[in-house]
């Protein structure tokens, strides 16, 4: 009885730890107004992302002739209707909606994909002191002494453009940024007295590099994410427009504005609708990288906290 007890103690006990958690970041959140509506534009980006396909790809494929190039706003049309129609009838709207999932795959799975692998790759070359910190660096000099856009030209002219190769070529090209920043990070911590006061109890390399020194740098990378993840939307989008990037039938934001480049004089709502929610998408991950940054940095969290506290 006394066992159930303490499990329901330390149960609610925490489930009130993740309240309070939560409240405080919402406050954090809500001192910065451009990052609180970034996070909810954001949020509506994923909502899209996540369920928009399974709810309106019928309606996004659906070609109806006499509906081409709809002007915006036309209340006497279906809502689906309300930002105009393509060249083939089908409604923008549930096209920008359904183009949302392979847009924000492409650039989550490059961005993941390149943060772990360069993440690790700048761990192992900053702490190691010997031959192999000193290869691994040359490692990121050879890819970033080809322009990033150009490489993925180049391989995927001569590959497939499917989904799969988009991202690793992207994850390729990003990999140096991550590793250069952790490695830049990694040789300034293991400097530390905590890291020294490991090795002398005997601790690990394995254990001091990513039980003692990851979470300090942790903060730094995720930071380079949010920034990074922009990029990387804007690069895929680049590709898709120049015509190496994900084919049709299957649709980006970036395939799309490419789409509607030759009716810009006539229907310029095609590409208008993508480039908007391109660069609000951009702009709202810039917004919360620069939010990020402050909470995750002790030295500058106390100006969202007064602020928190007085809006509260």
């Amino acid at each position: 009885m006394s066992n159930s007890t303490s499990i329901l103690n330390k149960t609610s006990s925490s489930a009130e730890g993740f309240g309070a958690s939560l409240v405080r970041l919402i406050r954090l959140l809500w001192a910065d107004k451009f990052a609180f509506f970034a996070v909810l534009f954001l949020l509506i980006v994923l909502v899209c992302a996540l369920i928009g396909p399974a709810l309106l790809d019928y309606e996004a494929t659906r070609q109806n002739l006499r509906g081409r190039n709809s002007v915006p706003f036309d209340l006497a049309k279906d809502w689906l209707y309300f930002l105009g129609g393509d060249q083939l009838g089908r409604p923008l709207l549930a096209r920008i909606i359904v183009a949302a999932q392979n847009t924000m795959m492409v650039a989550a799975g490059a961005v993941l994909v390149s943060m772990i692998v360069g993440a690790i790759l700048g761990l192992i070359s900053g702490y190691s002191r010997g031959r192999l910190g000193q290869v691994i660096p040359r490692l990121a000099d050879v890819i970033m002494s080809f322009p990033s856009l150009l490489l993925a030209v180049i391989v995927l002219y001569m590959l497939d453009p499917s989904v799969s190769n988009i991202v690793i070529v992207l994850a390729i090209t990003r990999i140096p940024l991550y590793l250069r920043t952790t490695r830049a990070e990694i040789l300034e911590v293991r400097e530390r007295m905590f890291v020294q006061a490991a090795k002398v109890i005997g601790a690990s390399d394995f254990r001091i590099i990513f039980r003692h020194m990851l979470p300090v740098i942790f903060p730094t990378i995720m930071t380079i994410a949010t920034l990074d993840f922009g990029f990387v939307m804007l690069a895929e989008s680049a590709l898709s427009f120049l015509g190496i990037g994900i084919q049709a039938p299957e649709i980006t934001w970036g395939l799309m504005v490419s789409q509607g480049r030759p009716y810009l004089m006539t229907a310029w709502w095609l590409s208008f609708w993508l480039g908007l929610a391109i660069v609000m998408t951009t702009l709202s991950l810039n917004l919360l990288s620069n939010w990020l940054r402050v909470v995750l940095d002790p030295q500058q969290r106390w100006r969202l906290e007064i602020g928190g506290t007085k809006n509260g």
